[in-house]
């Protein structure tokens, strides 16, 4: 959970590069994780990478996911 959550944050910030924006202006994030009892992962990694002055409203939401898929992420940010 971790490093997919790594690397689905390193996606997250490369999208906003190319739309002109980065991690300091999302609004929100949705996040979908596979195993809720993993949250803990998930939330070590957010925890090292989201802006602290600017924290995002966030919600995590236990789906069904495709395998290998055990987290993705939804962003919402302002340009």
């Amino acid at each position: 959970m971790y490093e997919q959550t790594v690397k689905a944050l390193v996606r997250i910030d490369e999208s906003l590069a190319l739309c002109g924006s980065d991690k300091s202006r999302i609004l929100s994030a949705i996040v979908y994780i596979s195993d809720m009892k993993r949250k803990g992962e998930m939330n070590r990694a957010w925890d090292e990478w989201f802006d602290a002055k600017n924290p995002p409203m966030r919600a995590c939401i236990g789906v069904d996911l495709e395998p290998p898929h055990i987290v993705e992420i939804v962003v919402t940010a302002a340009k």
